[in-house]
């Protein structure tokens, strides 16, 4: 099983990359994000590798961190997502930007990724939610902004704020600076703070 590579960046192309080393050229699928990381040919790189072997093929899939390739493996074991999906919403999202958009329930940060339809994108929110405090930024516990019982001031501006264009990802931790400056703050106060913010 194959875990690392160390050796010349030898192409970059498409969706992978050919490394070789000591003369053999592995082809390794990644993320546009970890391509894009990767230094020109033929620059010595090292590479992530998450080995998977099939009946017709072994699949050699790389990654720059291992934030990224923690989440890979995370997001294949949700039904409907293959190593190709998984890379497409790598592409989509950071490790980051995917932890806040698992938590906030933001279905179209996930649809931005090619493969992912609303379908799919609800099976990963559900599955994943209670997973993901254990990954790269979870900190252990993590709440659901947006994913709130009853009537709230956070998730009625969440709301409107995603009515507005913009996703939770990046609503979210805004929204919750203002709340947290401005305790007691209605909703037509929450909503205008955070649109100032959103507009810099």
């Amino acid at each position: 099983m194959i875990g690392q590579l160390t050796g010349l960046v030898g192409q970059i192309e498409g969706e992978r990359c050919i490394v070789d080393v000591n003369g053999v050229g592995y082809v390794v699928s990644a993320s546009i994000r970890t391509l894009a990381a990767l230094p020109q040919p033929p620059s010595v790189a090292r590479v992530l590798i998450e080995t998977i072997v099939r009946e017709d093929a072994i699949q050699l899939f790389g990654f720059a961190t291992t934030d990224e390739r923690d989440w890979f493996r995370l997001l294949t074991t949700v039904q409907g997502v293959g190593a190709k999906v998984a890379l497409a919403i790598l592409s989509a999202n950071s490790p980051g930007e995917l932890l806040l958009a698992i938590n906030a329930g933001d279905k179209g940060a996930l649809t931005r990724a090619a493969g992912v339809g609303p379908r799919l994108a609800d099976r990963i929110l559900s599955e994943l939610r209670n997973k993901v405090a254990k990954m790269p930024g979870g900190g252990g516990t993590v709440s659901a902004p947006g994913i709130v019982s009853g009537p709230s001031v956070e998730n009625d501006a969440l709301l409107a704020l995603a009515g507005l264009g913009f996703r939770r990802a990046e609503a979210w931790p805004v929204l919750s600076k203002v709340l947290a400056e401005n305790e007691n703050a209605t909703l037509d106060l929450a909503i205008r703070l955070s649109l100032k913010d959103l507009a810099r």
